[in-house]
């Protein structure tokens, strides 16, 4: 009786599944209740060779953040490559592309990007969420709407970093919600987003300030 033996993984094939071993153990017990131990045990491999390829369980952690990351930058460039020149369309095809990696890796949101509360992996995730910070301030710097109202050139800059912030903070504070919420289609979700986003910088690029009553 002849058995096929069995493939050889290369060194990155091993890699890959080392990390997705590591999102199924982290995603059943958690961050901090997980081991080295839980996630060889799940890949079916020894401690020594995780170690071979990650100094750490942090180093796991960091690790399935920045590819998770690189694979949501991904999509937001690549949607708002193909949106054209026009503002609105930019802005709905990247709120599009962002829920739809929420809607398409919801463990993942949920785990790496929901619950670090690692200070090495909050640190990584800083650095993400400023990253995507300065995306979509670039995408807002691009609008020749941006440049209406501004006094000066510094003055334009701090409102297009406010609102990038704005943005930012609500979507993924939306986002951690919606993760929760999943009878809401995603088609629902962008539509609100945009009532809410577009509408406010619509207005703001038309010159439209909030005023107080004694203004």
């Amino acid at each position: 009786m002849s058995s096929t033996p069995r493939k050889r993984l290369t060194g990155e094939e091993r890699r890959a599944a080392i990390l997705d071993s590591a999102l199924t153990v982290f995603s059943r017990r958690g961050y901090h209740a997980s081991s080295i131990d839980d996630i060889a045990q799940e890949a079916g491999v020894s401690k020594a060779l995780i170690y071979e390829h990650f100094v750490s369980k942090q180093d796991l952690y960091a690790e399935l953040l920045e590819q998770h990351a690189g694979e949501l930058f991904s999509a937001l460039a690549e949607a708002i490559s193909e949106a054209g020149r026009d503002a609105s369309a930019r802005l709905a095809v990247g709120f599009d592309a962002f829920y739809g990696f929420v809607e398409e890796h919801r463990v993942a949101w949920r785990m790496l990007f929901r619950e670090a509360t690692d200070p090495e992996a909050v640190m990584v995730l800083d650095r993400i969420t400023a990253e995507v910070t300065a995306f979509v301030a670039g995408v807002i710097r691009e609008d020749p709407g941006s440049r209406r109202g501004a006094d000066d050139e510094a003055r334009r800059e701090h409102g297009v970093q406010v609102m990038a912030q704005l943005l930012v903070g609500a979507v993924q504070s939306l986002a951690n919600w919606w993760a929760e919420h999943q009878e809401l289609p995603r088609e629902l979700i962008v539509e609100m987003t945009m009532d809410f986003a577009w509408l406010g910088l619509q207005r703001l690029t038309r010159g439209e300030r909030w005023q107080t009553s004694g203004s």
